[in-house]
């Protein structure tokens, strides 16, 4: 048996062609989508980045693996504490460690570890290979990393390659030479003039006039990437640069795909293709950042082709990112660990059969603390510290009619509040009641002064909104926030 599983970090779906885009970004993802099952309403349990792919690898929901932030008590793993043995539960009971488990050689080529000093991360890897530059670094620094372990391995049977891929990550990065083949096409159809004005009037980090978090910096070495978007020109090269990014990493995953046809091997390998999250472009008003607990950064495309098995599928269940494990364990005829949170959807891998949840539970505390409930056509956000977008507590949309979150419905549709803040109850009382500990790490993150990215930055976005002449937000974020004067 051979796995390859690609991360490419924050790709969203809906920016790839086999999830409808209308750009052709993704020509070899949406090859690989159409010979597997391809899953429409995949979620990451905790966002962004070091909580997304510590729930993935130790298949745990932030609330128990203690992971829901990038900094503070909330930036490590929990430990196990007096219980501990000689090794840790994540020797057995991490992803990886299931390959390893049915005797397969494992291999990472990431340098995420090192990004967030996430060492929990390389739990049940034979191999790491750090690419090197803490996620900075380009397709093309990753290709022949990859291409090299190929050679050296693919012919053998029995393993399982991991690899991250960062191109639609910010700063947008695909090489000047590159190009932009998306010159000629249009923007998606909803990012109107009056969509933008109507962003002009919202505040916080990456609205339309901090594209750079809490300024409009640019910086000359990422030409793709602007600090502010003022009109539709600007709007276009922030599109671009993302698309950019997508079709960039594509062609080198292209070039992975090719590699394993000339060593004879493409046919009999088991393809994965996710992300960690996604990208807001716009939803919230928010462009180039996963910070919320919302569609736009926490849908992440899942493609899954098992030669043999469905082919040219859609799943359109609700599932988490964490559920993988559980469904990996039952596609290789292995018991699931123990500790693992998720549910095995192997059913719509083997046979295409309905195995989606009623409801999940999606979280945020490294930009903003929010959690939110996705059911039937709604998104229910619940925020507890806006990382001074100033949103409302409670926000509500209805995706079947407002898929980017630009009406908030919350005081039109009390009912659905209600039935989401009980879903969303229900599910705390779950988590608490299975845990070995009576702290929830979204409260830690408050109690420590609220989210990483957050913390401390009032100050300097107080004075970026009085230069710009937004006075009224900042008296309306020190109201706020109290404790950040």
């Amino acid at each position: 048996m051979r796995v390859l599983l690609l991360d490419l970090d924050s790709t969203r779906p809906d920016h790839l062609g086999c999830y409808g885009y209308h750009r052709n970004t993704s020509p070899n993802i949406d090859r690989i989508a159409a010979q597997g099952v391809r899953f429409d309403n995949y979620y990451t349990s905790d966002a962004p980045c070091f909580p997304s792919r510590t729930a993935l690898m130790t298949g745990r929901f932030g609330i128990h693996n203690g992971v829901v932030g990038h900094g503070g008590t909330a930036g490590d793993v929990r430990h196990e504490g007096e219980s501990r043995q000689f090794r840790s539960k994540l020797a057995a009971e991490s992803f990886p460690a299931l390959f390893r488990q049915a005797g397969m050689k494992t291999a990472l080529v990431s340098p995420f570890g090192e990004r967030h000093t996430a060492w929990t991360f390389y739990a049940g890897f034979n191999e790491i290979h750090n690419t090197g530059k803490g996620g900075m670094e380009s397709a093309e620094e990753v290709t022949p990393v990859v291409l090299d372990w190929l050679d050296r391995n693919a012919g053998q049977d029995d393993w399982m390659l991991y690899v991250n891929y960062w191109d639609p990550h910010t700063p947008y990065r695909a090489p000047e030479s590159f190009g932009n083949p998306f010159r000629e096409d249009p923007l998606p159809e909803w990012m109107t003039d009056e969509v933008l004005e109507r962003h002009r009037e919202k505040v916080g980090p990456h609205s339309v006039h901090e594209i750079n978090m809490y300024n409009n910096r640019t910086s000359p070495e990422y030409p793709r990437y602007p600090g502010e978007l003022k009109n539709s020109d600007d709007m276009r090269r922030m599109v671009d640069g993302y698309d950019c990014g997508v079709r960039f990493m594509d062609d080198n995953i292209g070039m992975i795909f090719d590699r394993l046809e000339k060593i004879g091997v493409m046919d009999d390998v088991v393809v994965i293709i996710t992300a960690d999250h996604g990208e807001n472009m716009g939803e919230l008003g928010i462009y180039g950042e996963h910070g919320t607990a919302d569609q736009g950064t926490c849908r992440i495309p899942m493609i899954i082709r098992w030669p043999g098995r469905t082919a040219g599928s859609v799943d359109t269940g609700l599932h988490y990112h964490l559920d993988l494990p559980p469904t990996m364990a039952e596609l290789m005829e292995l018991p699931p660990a123990p500790s693992w949170d998720g549910r095995s959807y192997a059913g719509s891998v083997l046979a295409g059969e309905d195995t989606g949840r009623e409801s999940l539970v999606i979280s945020q505390c490294a930009h903003v603390c929010q959690r939110s409930v996705r059911f039937d056509d709604w998104l229910y956000i619940r925020t507890y510290h806006d990382g001074y977008h100033l949103f409302d507590k409670e926000m509500l949309f209805n995706l079947k009619d407002d898929i980017y979150e630009q009406n908030n419905v919350a005081p039109q549709r009390p009912d659905i509040c209600r039935e989401a803040v009980y879903r969303l109850t229900d599910w705390h009382d779950s988590m608490m009641a299975s845990m070995d500990c009576d702290v929830d790490p979204l409260w830690t993150v408050m109690m420590e002064g609220g989210p990483y990215h957050a913390k401390g930055h009032l100050k300097e976005y107080g004075e970026r909104l009085l230069e710009s002449g937004r006075e009224q937000a900042l008296i309306e974020l020190r109201k706020r926030h109290p404790r950040e004067q």
